[in-house]
């Protein structure tokens, strides 16, 4: 018996057969000075690197490196919310959702970012509420998280990561403008909305931390809608901070807005109530922002929008939409998508190179050329690229870059010197250099592409 058990120990201790290796991308091996600028490279040889090219009218696989390995792809990800928005929204934005019974008009949120916001302002339902008559009577529905999975709980307080509701106001966040003193004129702070002036104040000696960033300039309290200025201050400056979102706090910051009252009421039409959705901004011009400065507040929202054309609209779910894409719309792709949030900013997310570059295939066959490309940020023209890839005669690079702390990533639309168009995928992740190196070596070597193809 002991030999016995010896023996199957010793079975149970071998290795597992190997899975078979998945296969590469044909014609990975046609570029080979391609693969040696990657491999010499002193920048990108410490750390995991991919880069996929194909022929974006044909989809001929042109190169691959790495592609079928999993990589974050940051804020990568949008393209995959763009793609879903695509499928999902019609050409302009569902503003809010409303019936009116007797002299009441009850209305909900569908997500609609736009409201009021300081990069895509719509005053559509804003115009929309103030006018009617009645009585308002705001309606809850239920919605995703403030804050998604995997997200930065010491990023609450930047821009960038505002919460996720139902009914956005602002953007969820303040606008704080400051003009330094000027001769016998003193320092002067304009905060936007008005209604958080009273809730703002100079910052207390408690939370002056050592490791405040010198580039700080507004502090909010972790769990209230307090805000402290880092003064005095000596030079110009704007900055934005996320504000914390409840039921109650919506409803009295939209009152104060609309210069009306709201009573909270529940959302139940009845058979005979008929339920209307008022339209907002075009589709293009939220998938525009979206896309070109990288904003996370938008993608998150879109999603929420998505959500209530699939299903119920018992709720707002960011997971519901992801679910429904996957399946029904991304079953083609190589891999599966490991699909956390609509934004990129979870490090949850996890895709295949082979995957991105499919999908930017898939997005060009379904939408117009103009159109796709204008929705990008472009080399020397317009967002997170304009200050690369510069050419006098116009733009030849179009993407979407994606960063994190030792992560960065590109995707999007290359036109060479012959006027071929290729979809290209650039990933670069857990590197310790600075981002701008890694940035560098990636248009040094996509010039080289750019040339040589």
């Amino acid at each position: 018996m002991l030999a016995l058990g010896a023996t199957h120990l010793a079975a149970c201790a071998q290795a597992p057969e190997k899975m078979p290796a998945a296969a590469p991308l044909p014609g990975a091996e046609k570029l080979p000075w391609l693969r040696n600028l990657l491999d010499s490279s002193v920048v990108l040889r410490p750390h995991a690197v991919a880069l996929v090219l194909a022929d974006a009218a044909t989809g001929e696989p042109l190169f691959a490196q790495n592609e079928t390995k999993y990589f974050v792809p940051a804020s990568n990800m949008k393209l995959l919310s763009l793609y879903a928005g695509l499928k999902l929204l019609p050409d302009s934005l569902p503003s809010l959702r409303y019936f009116s019974r007797g002299d009441t008009l009850f209305f909900q949120g569908t997500g609609d970012p736009t409201f009021l916001h300081g990069d895509v302002p719509s005053r559509r339902a804003f115009a929309f509420l103030q006018r009617a008559p009645g009585l308002l009577a705001s309606c809850d529905i239920a919605c995703s998280t403030p804050y998604g999975p995997g997200w930065p709980w010491d990023d609450f307080g930047y821009y960038f990561q505002p919460e996720r509701t139902a009914f956005p106001i602002y953007g969820n966040t303040v606008r704080f403008y400051a003009t330094p003193p000027a001769g016998k004129v003193a320092s002067r702070l304009r905060v936007l909305p008005q209604y958080f002036a009273p809730l703002t104040g100079p910052v207390p000696a408690a939370l002056r931390t050592p490791n405040i960033d010198k580039d700080t300039h507004v502090i909010r309290a972790l769990d209230e809608n307090r805000f402290y200025v880092v003064a005095p201050f000596n030079k110009r400056w704007i900055d934005e901070v996320p504000f914390r979102t409840s039921r109650a706090f919506t409803l009295r910051l939209l009152g104060d807005t609309l210069r009306r009252p709201l009573v909270g009421a529940p959302w139940r039409p009845r058979p005979t109530d008929v339920v209307h959705t008022l339209r907002g901004l075009p589709v293009d011009s939220l998938y525009r922002r979206m896309l070109r400065v990288s904003d996370n507040f938008l993608a998150e929202q879109l999603l929420l929008m998505a959500s209530t054309t699939v299903g119920l609209h018992d709720s707002l779910s960011a997971q519901r939409v992801i679910r429904y894409v996957r399946k029904k719309y991304l079953g083609t792709l190589p891999d599966p998508v490991a699909w956390a949030d609509g934004s990129g900013l979870s490090r949850q997310n996890l895709v295949t190179p082979r995957t991105l570059e499919a999908l930017l295939l898939q997005l060009h066959r379904e939408v117009p050329e103009p159109r796709l490309l204008s929705l990008l940020a472009a080399g020397g023209r317009q967002g997170t690229l304009r200050k690369r890839y510069h050419d006098a005669q116009g733009p030849w690079v179009w993407g979407k870059t994606g960063s994190l702390a030792n992560n960065t990533n590109l995707s999007g639309y290359l036109r060479t010197k012959s006027g071929r168009l290729l979809a290209f995928t650039f990933l670069n992740n857990n590197h310790i250099v600075d981002s701008g190196d890694i940035r560098n070596e990636m248009e040094r070597v996509l010039r080289q592409v750019r040339a040589r193809l």
